[in-house]
């Protein structure tokens, strides 16, 4: 009879804990978004150019009723077109405003209101979440659409204080399955909030094998909301050591230019990309593009001066200008360009 009380009180449990789940996701399903993005690239290979128009799909989260919607920056950083897809089948294009690729969050916004009300959800506190605490995830992995995984919060990592004593990144380590086109999706806690935006995997496999990870919250406010990142609009690789002797580079460092994403600071400042498509030492890199040189006077030859170009691009204002020095083509050049209104515009 004990053995039997016990049961039932297990099976009670487990039907609370299911009704919780299930309830919690009716809430927030519908402020969770589609994102699609589209760039075209032209590159050579074997002397032959190869023109590709490449999409991709990830996941996003509506934050304000004027459409601002949360996702992972590694998804629309260099997007030439990016195609917010609703619950109710809706299509709007967006915009990117802010992102951060460092700690891979950004915030993208609307171009035209919604014909009907914004679905918003709450982003929570994430330095209450402990280890060990209950979270779910809601995305579109695979294309499959709010698609709900549940998992734990396995671990936490926070970068150490680098440059002029700043915390860059922090990120959540989950169980909670991810996968491709999981990236941007909220990570919620047991109240409904969010509490992470989902990055990455870690797998041997290209799928899940436990190993899932989502910057924080709290980093997210601070980056986005709050100290409003400068979208760069580049891809771009720090470069150092050999390769730097074989591209004829004058000093022992810069930042080669992979892609450059339309009406981007990036684009402001005339920065060309590569073509060329080669393989380094197992790294695909594209060759051809502009490599920076110097920002203002910072010379780029170690990740640290790197840095503190970064924070120097981030203390940009309306009527600044940006000088910088870059190799092209084997000749080094000066660009100084000012930063023009709309660049700081919100829609």
């Amino acid at each position: 009879m004990k053995y039997i009380l016990h049961v039932f009180i297990l099976l009670i449990t487990l039907q609370g804990f299911s009704q919780t789940i299930s309830t919690l996701y009716e809430q927030s399903s519908s402020s969770v978004v589609l994102i699609k993005t589209m760039q075209t690239n032209m590159t050579f290979r074997a002397g032959i150019p190869v023109v590709n128009s490449l999409s991709n799909y990830g996941s996003g989260f509506v934050i304000s009723n004027e459409g601002e919607i949360l996702t992972a920056s590694h998804l629309v950083q260099t997007a030439e077109k990016i195609c917010v897809i609703f619950t109710d089948g809706e299509e709007l294009l967006a915009r990117v405003l802010y992102s951060y690729p460092l700690a891979d969050v950004a915030l993208i916004k609307i171009i035209t209101p919604k014909s009907t009300p914004l679905v918003t959800v709450k982003l929570g506190n994430s330095d209450h979440s402990r280890i060990g605490d209950q979270v779910f995830i809601i995305g579109a992995p695979f294309g499959l659409r709010h698609s709900l995984s549940v998992g734990y919060i396995s671990r936490k990592y926070k970068r150490e204080p680098s440059y002029n004593g700043l915390v860059t990144t922090e990120f959540f380590q989950s169980d909670a399955a991810i996968n491709k086109g999981s990236s941007g999706g909220p990570m919620f806690n047991m109240k409904g909030e969010v509490i992470g935006i989902v990055s990455f995997l870690v797998s041997q496999s290209h799928g899940f094998q436990g190993f899932g990870f989502a910057a924080s919250s709290n980093i997210a406010k601070k980056l986005l909301l709050e100290e409003h990142a400068i979208w760069t609009g580049l891809e771009a690789n720090f470069i150092s050591g050999p390769i730097v002797e074989v591209l004829n580079v004058p000093q022992k460092g810069g930042i080669l230019i992979q892609k450059v994403a339309p009406f981007s600071l990036g684009s402001i400042m005339e920065l060309q990309g590569g073509i060329y498509e080669i393989i380094i030492e197992n790294d695909n890199l594209i060759l051809g593009g502009d490599i920076i040189l110097t920002l203002d006077d910072i010379q780029l030859v170690s990740e640290e001066s790197v840095l503190k170009a970064w924070y120097v691009l981030q203390g940009l204002k309306l009527g600044d200008s940006l000088r910088i020095t870059i190799l092209r083509k084997g000749k080094i050049l000066e660009i100084k360009k000012e930063i023009p209104d709309f660049f700081f515009e919100k829609i």
